[in-house]
């Protein structure tokens, strides 16, 4: 990731609230290669999400819902899990005790993901959006609703691009290809920098 990083100039990386770790990474080889070698490399920030920089489990709003969980895990929604199954998901997400909707990840946590997953959805602030529901139930709709919007435009994308493996395999090609043009330079830098090409 700190490659990636370097490799193409970004002087800011956008990053979810467990990603830190990461550009602290790219920073530290970028502070240490130019110090040893000479300006270099784009000393990176990092910017956070406004909404949803992390956001909770479905089924345990203490834990991050995890891209390493089994597929079938009832807390986290798949980018290609089908509409019904993401419904499902969120209607039978953890809520808290009580009834009341209110934007407290340290009082309600259940409540609190719903509404930072449904804000990052449509655009709009947690908080805010709290007042506007007297129930449980209907937030958790809304949300999935919200979420099943998201995903539609990507699933819909996705299947065409499944329908034609070839157009798949030539766009992957010609991704490779731009990515390896953008890097050249920054790639050339470092080398010459470092005596392994000539300069």
């Amino acid at each position: 990731m700190a490659a990636d990083i370097l490799l193409y100039d970004a002087s800011e990386v956008p990053v979810g609230g467990d990603q830190d770790q990461h550009v602290e990474l790219a920073r530290d080889v970028a502070i240490r290669f130019n110090r040893a070698y000479g300006e270099t490399f784009v000393v990176p920030q990092t910017v956070r999400a406004a909404t949803a920089g992390r956001i909770r489990d479905l089924t345990d709003p203490t834990a991050k819902m995890s891209k390493s969980a089994p597929d079938d895990a009832a807390g986290v929604i798949r980018l290609l899990d089908d509409p019904s199954v993401v419904r499902r998901k969120v209607l039978r997400a953890v809520t808290d005790s009580g009834s009341e909707v209110r934007y407290d990840p340290a009082a309600k946590p259940g409540v609190s993901n719903l509404l930072e997953v449904l804000a990052a959805c449509t655009g709009g602030d947690a908080a805010a959006l709290a007042p506007a529901y007297h129930s449980y139930g209907a937030l958790k709709k809304d949300t999935a609703d919200a979420v099943v919007a998201t995903l539609e435009p990507l699933q819909s994308r996705y299947a065409e691009l499944a329908a034609d493996p070839a157009e798949v395999t030539r766009a992957l090609r010609l991704g490779a290809e731009r990515a390896a043009a953008a890097a050249a330079p920054r790639l050339a830098a470092a080398t010459r920098a470092i005596g392994l090409a000539a300069a």
